[in-house]
């Protein structure tokens, strides 16, 4: 497993960043191992909502989770206002970072991580297949 330690500056969108870094790298398959930072402001999609929700503000990243490749990306994180708040959702476009985004990442040689259409959800899900 060979790992990638992240850091993204102010205003760099978070998931439009993570997307360009695989496609750049041409990473087949990868892991979300922690990513932590600040974001003004955030965009969750919340479950079973069709779009992404804006919270303005700012926010801290206290978690992110989720599977990248150059082929496509899923996403999940959590976020706590200035009050303690927690919200937590997809992250979507437009998740911009405040001061830092800090994200080590783990790349998986020996898998190729594909989306493809399911018919029975709609979305794009997760295909795994072995790159050996």
């Amino acid at each position: 497993m060979k790992t990638h330690c992240l850091r993204f500056h102010p205003g760099q969108d978070l998931k439009q960043s993570l997307k360009s870094f695989a496609v750049q790298n041409n990473l087949q398959a990868a892991a979300i191992l922690t990513g932590i930072g600040s974001l003004n402001p955030a965009a969750l999609r919340f479950a079973a909502q069709p779009e992404a929700t804006v919270l303005t503000g700012s926010f801290e990243l206290i978690s992110l989770a989720g599977t990248l490749s150059a082929h496509g990306l899923h996403l999940h994180g959590a976020v706590a206002d200035d009050q303690g708040h927690v919200y937590g959702g997809h992250i979507a476009d437009g998740c911009l970072v405040r001061t830092t985004a800090e994200i080590v990442l783990a790349e998986l040689s020996n898998l190729c991580l594909q989306r493809v259409l399911d018919p029975s959800t709609g979305f794009l899900e997760l295909v795994v297949k072995s790159s050996e």
